[in-house]
């Protein structure tokens, strides 16, 4: 989550991150660029089909929507990791690296 680092409360993140953050996007003049594929995606994002290879699913707290692992196993037939988190938002990657990485990995380790 970006917010809580501006009241108190970084959950894996300083101010000066999240404003390191979005000057890099200002001064590259890329914050619109990176919105594109939003803009421009109208598929319904709940609507899966058709995913044929092992999937690895981190349901992080304050994400926008965490998907629920009946859920996952329903859109994805080959789910071979889930995880939910305590913390962590939309950008869980930046937010929470450790967790976001032993995530990844178990989902590879999975597949060897």
């Amino acid at each position: 989550m970006i917010w809580p680092a501006f009241f108190g409360n970084p959950g894996g993140l300083s101010r000066d991150d999240v404003l390191d953050n979005v000057t890099l996007y200002w001064l590259t003049n890329t914050g619109i660029p990176s919105a594109r594929l939003y803009w421009e995606n109208k598929l319904d994002f709940f609507d899966v089909k058709g995913v044929t290879v092992s999937v690895g699913v981190s349901a992080f707290r304050y994400e926008l929507y965490q998907a629920p692992e009946s859920w996952s196993k329903t859109a994805y037939p080959k789910l071979v990791y889930y995880k939910r988190h305590d913390i962590g938002g939309h950008f869980a990657a930046w937010e929470q690296p450790q967790l976001f990485s032993e995530d990844v990995r178990g989902t590879f380790r999975s597949v060897r």
